[in-house]
């Protein structure tokens, strides 16, 4: 199947930023070298809709170590990093992905994948595995309309794909949903819920990740501001932490009680948005919902507050209320929209309210996503190690291959831990020694 690339005369730049990302990625490096000798992958098509960026390209290469055939679509129209699209191509990858893709272009892409009849689905926010669903259901949709003109009348037969993974909160929310109405069609590994991802990549990752979108978007001076961020799940915490160090206010807005509690008592001011609205400067949306920031609130803002998005999806700003309040709307510079109210406020919106992280920067940090990519590698094997055990649920790697990962990043790092002596690791054992 033919790729769907922006150049492919970029491929020589993408391969340079692969080979960059790959030197901090040690864990990966070391699956790639176990896959390369035992091809445990041999035989199998992975169909996967990542972020295409220089990390997920190390991805890649482990996956097509190991023998898979790999075809590869965007998880967001806005990620793709263009030259590292045309590096994976030139070794024998089937990307179909370029950055500044419409709707329509978005839905091929993942289609395309689809139509290569994937033995394992690779996911971030659960666009393929979804969209997969809705055309074996049948089910209703712009997403179905679009992919029926690649896929036509064809469909998964049950059984046909012997699992899949997923990367992000978003897409484990989807797919445990899918769960629950018993129509999830495979298996599934929830590699969000591993320790090594979620503790590094949603935290420190995208913390970082998300005020380097900001800044290289704005150039502003986060010291001083009063950021508000909406969530306080491992993202929320990472981009608190953040704008802390930044030197920045912080204002938590948190539905759940017992986050709301940590984020007190880690130090932020806690608050509902109808009273954080006022207060900010720069927003961070970080909670997988829609309509977190919408009309009211809007309207409650300061002049030239900043809006940005860390959730997967562009639903968490109500783009459609701040269109229908404005009265007028002009591009001020790549990534920044300006919205002027009638009042003459302005609002600036960042990446339409798309990921800023990705869309106005280049994800996260290769270190982090390390763990994340060495979860998502392993996720494969053990689906494939495990094919005619596992139930059509949504299931957690075993905790023994999140201690494997972080016992390579450990040793990567130079850093040694404690070993327990017999008597310790007895005494954990046992009910009957005390005082």
């Amino acid at each position: 199947m033919q790729s769907t690339i922006k150049d492919p005369s970029l491929a020589p730049e993408g391969k340079l930023k692969i080979e960059w990302a790959e030197a901090y990625m040690p864990v990966l490096r070391k699956i790639m070298e176990r896959f390369s000798k035992t091809k445990p992958l041999e035989g199998f098509i992975i169909g996967a809709c990542l972020h295409v960026t220089k990390e997920t390209g190390v991805l890649v290469r482990t996956l097509a170590a190991g023998g898979a055939e790999v075809y590869l679509a965007a998880s967001n129209p806005l990620s793709t990093q263009d030259d590292v699209a045309a590096a994976l191509v030139e070794e024998g990858v089937h990307v179909h992905a370029w950055r500044g893709m419409s709707t329509e272009d978005y839905y091929k892409a993942i289609a395309s994948v689809i139509s290569a009849k994937p033995d394992i689905t690779m996911d971030d926010g659960g666009d393929l595995t979804v969209l997969i669903h809705k055309l074996y259901y049948d089910e209703p949709g712009i997403d179905v309309e679009i992919a029926k003109q690649v896929v036509g009348k064809w469909k998964i037969e049950r059984g046909s794909v012997i699992g899949g993974t997923e990367e992000t909160t978003t897409g484990v929310i989807r797919l445990k949903s899918l769960a629950r109405e018993g129509k999830l069609l495979y298996p599934v590994i929830a590699v969000n819920e591993s320790r090594t991802k979620y503790l590094f990549d949603n935290r420190y990752g995208t913390g970082q990740s998300s005020f380097d979108g900001i800044l290289r978007a704005t150039n502003l001076l986060i010291a001083g501001k009063t950021v508000v961020v909406a969530g306080y799940g491992w993202v929320g915490r990472g981009i608190a932490i953040r704008a802390k160090g930044l030197g920045a206010r912080v204002v938590v807005v948190e539905p759940d009680p017992v986050k709301a509690l940590e984020a007190y008592y880690d130090g932020f001011y806690v608050t509902d948005m109808d009273e954080a609205a006022s207060l900010g400067d720069i927003f961070i949306t970080a909670t997988g919902n829609t309509d977190v920031i919408r009309g009211e609130h809007f309207r409650k803002m300061k002049d030239r507050a900043v809006l940005a998005n860390a959730g997967h999806f562009n639903v968490e700003i109500s783009v459609n209320d701040l269109e229908q309040l404005a009265a007028s709307k002009r591009r001020i510079k790549e990534n920044v929209d300006e919205y002027r109210l009638p009042d003459g406020r302005r609002l600036y919106l960042l990446c339409g309210g798309r990921l800023v992280n990705l869309a106005a920067a280049e994800g996260h940090p290769s270190e982090v996503m390390d763990m994340s990519f060495g979860n998502q590698a392993l996720a494969v094997y053990y689906i494939i190690k495990n094919k005619n055990m596992l139930e059509n649920k949504v299931y957690k790697l075993p905790k023994k291959i999140d201690y494997n990962i972080a016992k390579l990043k450990l040793f990567s790092l130079q850093v040694k831990i404690e070993k327990l002596t017999p008597k310790q690791r007895e005494y954990l054992r046992s009910w009957r020694l005390g005082t």
